[in-house]
């Protein structure tokens, strides 16, 4: 199976995330990238027992920045998930090789990214009265599954 997507953090906060986002990406044959800084180390056993014994096959890159990430990615086609949006993830192109990108559990994306990447940004709709967010794994899985069931050839 070949790489269709990557997935990349924005500055997590929270080890238990990343650790489930690890497994998922290691069942989906997807890359994640970090990008620094981290709430946390990666060799936290937190982490690792999220990832159970699929960590070790995680195709993970770490950066120290945003301007690092972006420089070593610059023909990547980045989609970025969030709350501060009205267009929808079903509206999402989902291309091969895509990169899904997500900000920390306490403040979402870096301001920056908001204005420089407008026309990138997408939300999960939610309907529910009193949802301010849905947690970072479940957002995760979400649209990379459905990046996977539109481009499942």
């Amino acid at each position: 199976m070949s790489k269709k997507f990557n997935v990349v953090l924005v500055c997590p906060e929270i080890p238990q995330n990343t650790g489930n986002i690890g497994r998922l990406c290691v069942s989906t044959n997807t890359c994640l990238h970090l990008i620094k800084p981290l709430g946390f180390s990666i060799d936290d056993t937190a982490v690792k027992r999220s990832g159970l014994d699929y960590w070790k096959y995680l195709d993970l890159k770490v950066y120290e920045n945003w301007e690092e990430f972006e420089s070593k990615n610059q023909d990547a086609e980045f989609y970025f998930l969030s709350t501060k949006t009205e267009k929808s993830f079903w509206d999402c192109p989902y291309k091969d090789n895509s990169f899904l990108i997500f900000g920390n559990e306490g403040s979402g994306l870096p301001p920056f990214l908001y204005e420089k990447y407008k026309e990138q940004l997408y939300t999960i709709p939610m309907c529910g009265e009193h949802s301010r967010s849905l947690n970072l794994a479940n957002s995760v899985a979400i649209t990379l599954f459905e990046g996977i069931r539109r481009t499942h050839v």
